[in-house]
């Protein structure tokens, strides 16, 4: 982990407000840019685009050569964990990752013992990244929290329910709770090899912390991030962590509260008034605007934009979307967000 000096964002996570709020954005690297379709199109597939190093590193800093953005993200996806521990994941076009789902003797068969030497390849990339970068850019790495991950383990797809995995942990305790268990030691063993090879922070994407019930969301969401972060400090003191619990709703300070994270993205659902009037105004924020307004700019975009800045202007605060970036958003309009944060 590098130093705070000269690095906004980085500062930002860790309590320091500035002057105006640095930024990035979820999926940066993505298909919105023709140079990563070009790029993807070279590697053959989406593993193995995660799993080459050149390839990673390209994609990871094409977007910090077209905007000035305060961060760059390792490229990766939040399935090489599940990929590591031996589970069929596959990626098929206009579908998206396609796992062999599990039972509970599945559960018991995942390998646990070699993960990171799978993933070694994506921590050559964050070493080559940390090398690669200006001074002033942070590096943020990243893995899938336990929930969300054990949703495509256990459904072999995503799902706008999670139904599956969410009957799995009710109807067998014992083989979800084997699994969490599985899924935080190999996501500390992760994050720490990230930090080792020079990631600055980390985020916990938490993409599916909706539908679940308040019982189901202390022993789901909370506990396990709360055990990452807990555990990857005793690895790595003051590790410096985002967690982004999208669709946490009214637990979202209970979130905060029980992991112990540094900064909480705020998905775009949230609003604003909720946040300012609950969260301390200590607590760093990472957000939120809604990516379709940025696909539609204009005014829609633009009002929204000076909203948010309003809103989280007494506070710490990293501007980003609410969630990822999507496909179809014009080139032109991240330049005018860009332009609009970096005014402010």
């Amino acid at each position: 982990m590098s130093s705070v000096a000269h690095k906004p964002l980085l500062a930002t996570v860790l309590g320091q407000r500035q002057e105006r709020p640095p930024m990035w954005i979820m999926r940066q690297a993505g298909r919105y840019l023709p140079e990563y379709r070009e790029t993807r199109g070279k590697a053959g597939g989406f593993l193995e685009l995660c799993y080459n190093p050149d390839f990673a590193v390209e994609v990871t800093l094409q977007p910090l050569r077209r905007f000035d953005l305060d961060a760059a993200i390792l490229f990766s996806d939040i399935l090489v964990i599940p990929d590591a521990l031996g589970q069929s994941v596959r990626f098929a076009a206009g579908e998206g990752p396609i796992l062999e789902p599990l039972d509970p003797k599945g559960v018991e068969a995942l390998e646990k013992g070699g993960a990171l030497t799978h993933l070694a390849p994506v921590l050559e990339a964050v070493r080559r990244l940390r090398a690669a970068l200006p001074p002033e850019k942070t590096l943020i790495g990243f893995c899938g929290a336990p929930w969300t991950v054990a949703t495509y383990m256990l459904g072999g797809r995503g799902s706008s329910d999670q139904w599956v995995a969410r009957k799995f942990a009710l109807e067998h305790p014992e083989a979800f709770d084997k699994l969490m268990d599985i899924l935080v030691e190999t996501s500390i063993d992760y994050l720490a090899a990230q930090f080792e090879a020079g990631a600055d922070v980390v985020q916990l994407f938490e993409s599916w912390a909706l539908n679940l019930d308040d019982t189901s969301f202390a022993r789901n969401v909370m506990e396990p991030n709360r055990r990452i972060v807990e555990g990857l400090r005793k690895r790595i003191p003051n590790a410096p962590v985002i967690g982004f619990p999208r669709g946490a709703a009214g637990n979202i300070m209970r979130y905060t509260e029980a992991t112990g994270v540094n900064a909480v993205g705020i998905d775009f659902a949230t609003p604003l008034d909720f946040v300012r009037n609950t969260l301390p105004k200590t607590l760093p924020v990472q957000g939120n605007l809604d990516p379709l307004r940025l696909v539609v700019g204009g005014d829609a975009m633009e009002s929204q934009v000076h909203r948010i800045l309003e809103a989280f202007s007494d506070r710490p605060h990293i501007f980003n979307l609410g969630h990822g970036i999507v496909p179809e958003t014009p080139i032109a309009h991240v330049e005018r967000l860009i332009e609009l944060v970096k005014r402010s």
